[in-house]
């Protein structure tokens, strides 16, 4: 699609004042105006609506008293519904994107066809850490939307963003790429948005970032917002990273993060002048873990690491970052500084093991307890495996074995889920089980 400079500025004015009107003619000197509404009518099947139903128990301490059957008292549990988007990427085997918040919990998802058709659906696996999941319809002649290289995109492209905010049907909003490498919009996970100036809704989480090719390059996230409504900052999670999460669900059931197995921290100016560095930006390497693949790979600790796969690496959170988003087993180029010497190795990732954290790590009245996710036994919550006599953790309560079921009145599966509410809440209550009964903890 070509805009020209000249036909916009003096053609179409020379037609407004012709027509002695404001509105936008339908064509101009016989040649017709430009129109998105061939690209949109293309992609827009893709597009779903997700519907979410979830069941949420009374966090109350008598929920699983067996006296409220006895008397009849109601059932302490409620159910809430919650709607966003997705994108059909596999028509044949009826494979959708969309985000993992979208669809967390979830006790039955519903999906939404643009042609007015509603299918069940099922969760195949779910990313916190990059808020991405996959889930799965049965149907015949579903529309899929190519998936686009996010690589190739530029700041200034244009865009279209399509979902379905406010459960108002299909909404297509258009803008360009403001920004790319996005990072430091959440607080935990791993980030590197796609910025847009296009409008994204409460609703249209999930849904489609398009180019002008009709190709997939996002999806849709978040929006930077004092009011809640579209201030023209919005976020999409690219394809690259979306693309990456949905193979390895697929190939592996759950998504298998890459590890390099150092310890790292940021290089800066003055950092560089203690060290006497030849640069000041990278990560310097304080710890290697003994058998990782940077081990293996010859790196040594006072090394700094500048490049990833020819990328240039800022800081250690960029190290981390891009670490994080590659899977484990792939293989990785690294360009590192030793003595002043540029140097480069390649290495093959491990893989990062999530199933157990220490309390210290999450929050400070979590200190002295050590925890496991459930997910992996086939159960749901966050067993507590130790808490150490007079810790933190101990004083407020926790004991070995108990179950954390919800922290601040939203269930948690894993650690991820854990660590996301705690660094967001000075205060945690936690809904515990302990044998056959429940009770809730304040953490502070």
């Amino acid at each position: 699609m070509r805009f020209s400079i000249q036909f916009l500025s003096a053609g179409l004015l020379l037609a407004l004042a012709a027509t002695g009107s404001a509105a936008l003619p339908a064509a101009v000197n016989g040649e017709p105006m430009p129109s998105l509404a061939p690209l949109v009518e293309r992609v827009s099947p893709a597009v779903v609506n997700i519907r979410v139903n979830q069941t949420i128990a009374d966090s109350g301490q008598f929920r699983n008293d067996p006296f409220r059957q006895f008397f009849g008292l109601p059932d302490p549990r409620r159910e809430i519904a919650s709607a966003g988007s997705g994108v059909i990427v596999d028509a044949q085997h009826g494979y959708i994107l969309t985000k993992h918040h979208v669809v967390e919990n979830a006790d039955e998802i519903q999906v939404s066809l643009i042609n007015g058709g509603v299918l069940d659906a099922e969760v195949v696996g779910s990313d916190a850490a990059t808020d991405i999941a996959l889930i799965k319809v049965e149907a015949d002649d579903l529309v899929e939307m190519p998936i686009g290289d996010s690589e190739v995109v530029r700041a200034g492209d244009f865009v279209l963003a399509i979902g379905n905010p406010f459960g108002l049907g299909h909404t297509v909003t258009s803008g360009i790429v403001s920004a790319l490498g996005r990072t430091g919009i959440s607080r935990n996970g791993y980030e590197d948005f796609i910025q847009t100036d296009a409008s994204i809704n409460p609703g249209n989480s999930g849904g489609a970032l398009v180019n002008m090719s009709g190709e997939l390059i996002g999806i849709n996230s978040v929006i930077i917002s004092r009011s809640g409504g579209n201030v023209g900052i919005g976020f999409a999670v690219p394809t690259k990273i979306a693309s990456s999460v949905m193979r390895q669900i697929l190939d592996f059931g759950e998504v298998r993060r890459g590890l390099l197995g150092v310890t790292i921290q940021p290089i800066d100016a003055e950092v560089a002048e203690a060290l006497n560095a030849t640069v000041d930006r990278g990560a310097l390497i304080t710890e290697i873990v003994a058998g990782s693949a940077a081990e293996e790979s010859g790196l040594q600790v006072d090394d700094i690491i500048v490049g990833v796969n020819d990328e240039k690496i800022a800081d250690a959170s960029d190290l981390r970052n891009t670490i994080g988003l590659m899977g484990s087993g792939e293989d990785v180029h690294i360009e590192y500084i030793r003595n002043g010497d540029t140097r480069t190795t390649t290495a093959k990732l491990g893989r990062q093991q999530l199933a157990q954290g220490a309390g210290t790590d999450i929050h400070p009245g979590l200190a002295g307890a050590q925890f496991a996710s459930l997910a992996r036994r086939g159960n749901s919550g966050i067993e507590v495996i130790s808490v150490e006599s007079g810790s933190p953790a101990a004083q407020r309560g926790l004991r070995a074995g108990d179950v954390i079921l919800q922290v601040n009145r939203r269930s948690v599966r894993n650690l991820q889920q854990l660590s996301e509410i705690a660094s967001a809440n000075r205060i945690l209550f936690l809904l515990v089980q302990r044998g056959d009964r429940s009770l809730m903890l304040q953490i502070r």
